[in-house]
């Protein structure tokens, strides 16, 4: 039997360099990555636009998911190294429920 924890992950997005529908692409190519790893997404939580306590790449304002899912214990590793990789994402971050 294979252990899945749960887990949940904070996009922030560039609302600069991503449009409407980049914004919704991009949380949709993590759902698809969970996904393909074996993992359940539970729920997906757009927050939308908002305001950044500070500034980020010099931008004040960043479009916020929350995306709640299980998965093995390896995949969260995985997920943050995509995150870095990926255009328009200004922070992510996973943690353990």
């Amino acid at each position: 039997m294979v252990i899945k924890n749960k887990y949940e992950t904070v996009l922030v997005l560039s609302t600069k360099t991503l449009d409407d529908a980049a914004l919704e692409a991009t949380v949709e190519k993590f759902k698809t990555l969970i996904g393909d790893n074996g993992g359940v997404v539970e729920a997906v939580d757009v927050w939308g636009k908002k305001r950044l306590a500070y500034a980020i790449n010099y931008e004040t304002e960043g479009y916020y998911a929350l995306i709640s899912f299980e998965a093995e214990p390896s995949f969260p590793k995985e997920l943050d190294r995509v995150a870095n990789i990926t255009d328009g994402i200004l922070r992510a971050m996973t943690i353990k429920k």
